[in-house]
């Protein structure tokens, strides 16, 4: 290639009109690749509940048992070697997957194996054809698997459904959910939201949070203070940042502000993406009293007035505390105008004692280690 040829097609692509191709491309190659991902899972969850159907028809029909899964699977295997997610333990989960959903969903039409999704209409709205078979199609196979496996209630599946869909849970997330019973405590921190931010924020803030949380990592002693509390987290900043949920990016602990010639610290001060606001939060080792809010409110008007950018909405706070009376919390809040919520936790000291005896103590753990 000469060495004109080469000088022309550099000046071309350092054009606008050419870096807009490359991107228009660029969207057009990622849009499709999600297009078949999409699609493969769409048609991988279709055929694993056709499999379902096919077999809990027949072992039914013919008093066939459970254990004729092992031979199912083998023989599977020899007609097509090298065959993927039919082991004997996956065939186990395709049954768990269509008897759950069975009662709700059926298949339409056994030549394109499509799932009718029109028997949930009456639970969530004569919309759920179109919305609930897009967030259900969305979510891969693992996930269902979880969701059918710690969940009885129909409202409950949907709601781990659309969440997982909606926020790209991972199946640890999404799990770590499952056993926080995520779905029952959503929207009930007692909190100012909905009178302090945004109409648009407010709500979606409500469902943000837990009113407790379980903090099953952390390993303190009843007399350690608040200090002590935040060295735990901060060693396992990870595992919390997980346990608050999506969207939270870290930015500091014992975050420094000014106030004219005082300093004050908040315990730790986080973003929140989605929602485009600061999160403080204040750790608290005993019962949540009505002077917490007063603190609090000083802690977010420094924020807004000195840390928050223009373009993003009111800092909210969160007060953790061991425990809380919600007429308390209720009233504390009431004359302030800044958005403030309290939440409880729960730590690996108070396992229930009936399950003490089932968790190996530290030493066990130890030798195991060795």
């Amino acid at each position: 290639m000469s060495n004109v040829l080469i000088d022309k097609i550099e000046v071309i692509t350092q054009k606008s009109e050419y870096l807009k191709v490359i991107q228009d491309l660029k969207h057009a190659i990622l849009q499709s690749r999600y297009v078949v991902s999409r699609l493969a899972n769409q048609e991988l969850l279709n055929l694993y509940f056709r499999t379902g159907k096919i077999i809990t028809e027949q072992i039914n029909d013919n008093d066939w048992g459970s254990k004729i899964l092992e031979k199912i699977s083998q023989d599977l295997q020899n007609e097509l070697p090298g065959l993927r997610g039919f082991s004997t333990g996956n065939l186990k989960k395709i049954r768990v997957f269509y008897k759950e959903w069975q009662p709700f969903l059926q298949i339409s039409s056994l030549a394109t194996n499509q799932l009718s999704f029109e028997a949930q209409a009456h639970l969530i709205g004569s919309t759920v054809s179109n919305q609930f078979k897009s967030l259900f199609y969305s979510v891969g196979f693992s996930h269902h698997y979880s969701i059918v496996s710690h969940t009885k209630e129909i409202n409950e599946r949907i709601f781990y459904i659309s969440q997982t869909a909606q926020n790209f849970w991972t199946v640890r997330v999404l799990e770590k959910n499952l056993k926080d019973n995520f779905y029952h405590r959503a929207g009930k921190l007692p909190n100012n939201f909905e009178q302090t931010l945004p109409k648009n924020i407010g709500k979606k803030a409500v469902n943000m949070f837990k009113d407790e949380y379980l903090f099953d990592y952390l390993n303190i002693e009843d007399e350690d203070d608040e200090r002590v509390l935040e060295s735990s987290i901060m060693q396992n900043i990870k595992k919390f940042i997980m346990s608050l949920g999506n969207d939270f990016a870290f930015i500091g602990n014992q975050f420094r502000v000014i106030i004219e010639d005082e300093e004050f610290f908040i315990d730790l001060l986080f973003f929140h993406r989605k929602i485009q606001s600061l999160v403080a939060i204040e750790l608290k080792r005993g019962k949540f009293k009505a002077e917490y809010a007063g603190k609090m409110n000083l802690y977010l008007s420094a924020l807004d007035e000195y840390i928050k950018q223009p373009h993003e909405n009111p800092s909210i706070g969160i007060i953790l505390c061991k425990e809380k009376t919600n007429k308390v919390v209720e009233f504390a809040f009431r004359d302030f105008n800044k958005a403030m919520g309290v939440a409880t936790y729960k730590t690996s000291r108070e396992i229930p004692s009936q399950f003490r005896d089932f968790l190996p103590n530290e030493d066990d753990l130890k030798k195991l280690m060795e």
